[in-house]
């Protein structure tokens, strides 16, 4: 039976939860999905630049899965700004 998941604290909040190329329908773009905890590990890491150990802390969790956060929302806002994808931000269900 695995752990259950540590509740992950999340203090930033999107002022919009939506992000799309210009000049281009909603009704036509493929999405990308971001999770809270992803978009609060971006911007505890990338916004306001603290390491690693600080941001796990603040986000009480472990510096793996953090780690793992950090690569993922990276990756998922790589494929959309490369493949013009809109960017939507959602409270995950199990974490947050």
């Amino acid at each position: 039976m695995p752990r259950p998941c540590k509740r992950r604290r999340v203090s930033g909040r999107p002022n919009s939860s939506y992000f799309k190329p210009a000049g281009m329908r909603k009704i036509d773009l493929l999405e990308s999905i971001l999770a809270i905890d992803e978009f609060e590990a971006l911007r505890l890491k990338d916004l306001l630049g603290l390491d690693q150990n600080k941001c796990s802390e603040k986000m009480n969790i472990s510096q793996s899965t953090f780690h793992r956060l950090i690569i993922s929302a990276r990756k998922k806002i790589a494929d959309a700004i490369v493949n013009g994808k809109a960017i939507k931000i959602e409270k995950s269900s199990d974490n947050s």
